[in-house]
């Protein structure tokens, strides 16, 4: 995971991870601290996902950057 430290927001590359990401996901939201964002990089809209960032308190922006490449940014409400 990167960080840049300008803007506050993390990045995970879930492109990136091998096997299931949730996991990796849920720790990186756990490091989120302040007014922090996430951005998650996926190739593909992470559907599945949305319920559970807001059973857990988060808002989310989607945005679809290429054929195959979103970008989903996750602030704590």
């Amino acid at each position: 995971m990167s960080t840049d430290s300008q803007g506050g927001v993390r990045e995970l590359d879930v492109r990136r991870v091998e096997g299931e990401p949730f996991s990796d996901i849920m720790e990186a939201l756990d490091a989120i601290e302040g007014d922090e964002r996430l951005r998650l990089v996926n190739s593909f809209e992470p559907v599945p996902l949305y319920g559970v960032l807001e059973e857990r308190g988060f808002s989310y922006e989607a945005e679809q950057i290429a054929d195959e490449e979103w970008h989903v940014t996750v602030r704590p409400e």
